[in-house]
């Protein structure tokens, strides 16, 4: 596709050829953050992160992404070698190191780290943890509503690789999106076990008919915060949520549909599977909990300081 676009698109930005990276607590120039090909996460995917979106100095609900990324580790029985304090003060470390104070996103990454022989076995990674930050000036660009095509890739069952693991291991989602490329869409929706819609290859998935706004049941999908967060706005503000199983034929008929993700927040839906959502356009109760949202990220802001001003 000529228009090709992304939930994860930002404007272009010269500054991000000039940045320094976190590599196991040093901050190296771009061109020289490099991990060993003996790296587990290199290897293996064996490895958890986190995307943190900043928002006028502050990192958007840190507490939150700390306590999913340290679940993550210990699920996956990997030991991050740094306590809570110590990984803010990386972000914080290489946030102030690159000038940042608005519109960046950060990608917070540990892995089993580097392996003595090249096989699976997490006993051959003795050298502890290996941790990155990669902070980008990065500010979401998105020049039309995201278009989706449903694929046959299902997220893993809890027995198998866990949905709700931020982990490294990927590959059944970037086959999920090279699928929906293939059909002509931008990513992929993704139903669950039970054939029920789920989530999207990036994202979190939502609609809305007749004012009411319905996700998943949450058993199959990423446990995401900005996914949380919406859905405790719209408790909030008196708008009707459900968490629910919910149909292909649910989905054509909504009047709006948006995804959801720490870097995009909300990203309207305009085509799912050459059917138009609504008017194809940015809806009104979509807009609404966009507003409703950013004045969530400035109170949570203000509860806690600012730390670019200390």
């Amino acid at each position: 596709m000529e228009d090709h676009v992304t939930t994860h698109q930002a404007e272009e930005d010269a500054r991000n050829e000039r940045i320094l990276i976190w590599v196991n607590g040093e901050l190296k120039p771009k061109a020289e953050a490099l991990v060993s090909v003996y790296d587990s996460g290199f290897m293996l995917g064996d490895g958890v992160w986190e995307g943190l979106r900043l928002y006028d100095g502050r990192w958007a609900f840190l507490g939150e992404h700390l306590d999913r990324l340290f679940e993550a580790a210990l699920a996956i029985d990997l030991e991050i070698g740094m306590d809570r304090a110590a990984i803010t003060e990386a972000l914080e470390r290489t946030r102030r190191a690159n000038g940042m104070r608005t519109d960046a996103h950060a990608r917070l990454m540990v892995t089993r780290g580097v392996k003595s022989r090249p096989f699976q076995h997490p006993a051959l990674s003795r050298q502890g943890p290996t941790v990155v930050i990669i902070i980008e000036h990065s500010k979401p660009s998105l020049p039309r509503p995201i278009r989706l095509a449903t694929v046959p890739h299902m997220r893993g069952l809890p027995m198998t690789q866990d949905p709700k693991l931020n982990s490294h291991s990927k590959l059944n989602c970037i086959l999920a999106c090279i699928a929906a490329e293939k059909a002509g869409a931008d990513e992929a929706l993704m139903l669950d076990v039970h054939g029920f819609v789920n989530t999207t290859n990036a994202c979190n998935f939502f609609i809305v008919r007749k004012g009411e706004v319905w996700t998943s049941t949450g058993d199959y999908c990423m446990n995401g915060i900005t996914r949380q967060k919406v859905i405790d706005v719209c408790r909030a503000d008196g708008i009707p949520v459900f968490e629910r199983n919910y149909s292909l034929v649910d989905t054509y008929g909504a009047d709006e549909a948006f995804l959801t993700g720490t870097f995009g927040a909300q990203t309207p839906v305009g085509q799912i599977d050459g059917r138009q959502i609504g008017t194809g356009t940015l809806g009104p109760v979509t807009e609404h909990i966009r507003a409703l949202y950013k004045d969530l990220v400035a109170r949570d802001a203000g509860r806690r300081g600012n730390p670019a001003e200390r």
